[in-house]
């Protein structure tokens, strides 16, 4: 059977795993789309995204066009003569003119049981509604945003311990293993591409640092969801005395209180409880504006938070 010659498309690290296996299984990838190096850390230096470091690693040619719609890049792609794309988080939407180049499609990996959780954010918003399940979808892409029929999907149970990140990491290696299955399937045509149930579609939008702010009138479970889901970008906060504080972890209870919600209850001298719309939660890791990540115990050894102070 003839191999593939595949252009792979990606830029953060939930692409990287997706490459490397790529790799690893022998399959052609004639050139590697990436977004341009941009600014990072306070020096503000040019740094390269994940997936063309992991490229050079793997002696791979890397191109980074500014946008995916220059003629010149599209030429480019049809001279290469493709016989499929593999497009992971790239960050800009393909048009069909490049859909319409490889005559085995496009072959997108997506952190969500599609038609659930469209967009840029999957992961985050899975965590932050507090859902129990979540997974990998491989779909043949259209020029729509995550519309394109549906090939393979895997699940995943999101445990009380998730966070964005430790979800991230488990989606980007089961994102990888689906993938060789789906190109090994449509290369056999074991697969049979399905519709999406478009009735059934949510959308998960990008998240911005504001987005972090806690909103205490919501139930206690749900704030712990959020902050897992906001863990570790773009940060859940809150404000006391005008002074900005990074909640990395907390824990619901049921306890009920007449407190306002955002108000701190008595709890044990090593505990920061705080009331909710529904129930209190007690945080477990925070920093302070100008200080280190501290589990609760520790951070309150150097401040005193009485009963009735007001987290907003």
């Amino acid at each position: 059977m003839k191999q593939l010659k595949i252009i792979f498309m990606g830029t953060p690290d939930f692409s990287v795993p997706a490459l490397k296996i790529l790799s690893q299984n022998g399959y052609e990838v004639a050139l590697v789309v990436t977004q341009p190096d941009r600014p990072r850390g306070r020096g503000c230096k040019l740094t390269p995204p994940p997936v063309k470091a992991t490229a050079l690693d793997l002696g791979l040619p890397v191109v980074q066009p500014q946008t995916i719609r220059d003629p010149l890049f599209i030429d480019q792609m049809r001279a290469l003569e493709p016989d499929l794309f593999v497009v992971v988080a790239l960050g800009q939407i393909l048009p069909q003119e490049l859909l319409d180049i490889p005559p085995s499609g496009a072959v997108n990996i997506h952190g969500s049981l599609l038609p659930r959780y469209r967009g840029p954010a999957p992961i985050q918003w899975a965590l932050i509604n507090n859902e129990r399940e979540t997974g990998i979808t491989t779909m043949l892409m259209d020029n729509g945003l995550d519309t394109g029929d549906i090939l393979m999907t895997a699940g995943t149970r999101i445990t009380p311990d998730d966070t964005s990140s430790t979800l991230h990491d488990r989606l980007a290696d089961m994102g990888a293993d689906l993938l060789i299955k789906t190109i090994t399937g449509l290369k056999s045509h074991a697969i049979v591409p399905q519709p999406q149930d478009h009735a059934l579609a949510t959308y998960a939008p990008l998240l911005k640092k504001s987005d972090g702010r806690i909103d205490w009138n919501k139930p206690a479970q749900l704030i712990e969801a959020f902050i897992r889901g906001m863990t570790p970008w773009p940060g859940a906060f809150t404000f006391r005395e005008n002074k900005r504080l990074k909640i990395f972890k907390a824990l619901a209870n049921t306890q009920k209180t007449t407190q306002a919600a955002g108000t701190v209850v008595r709890g044990f001298s090593d505990e920061l409880r705080i009331a909710t719309g529904r129930g209190t939660l007690s945080l477990c890791e925070i920093q302070g504006a100008s200080g280190k990540r501290l589990d609760i115990k520790n951070y309150l050894r150097g401040h005193n938070i009485e009963p009735g102070s007001v987290f907003s």
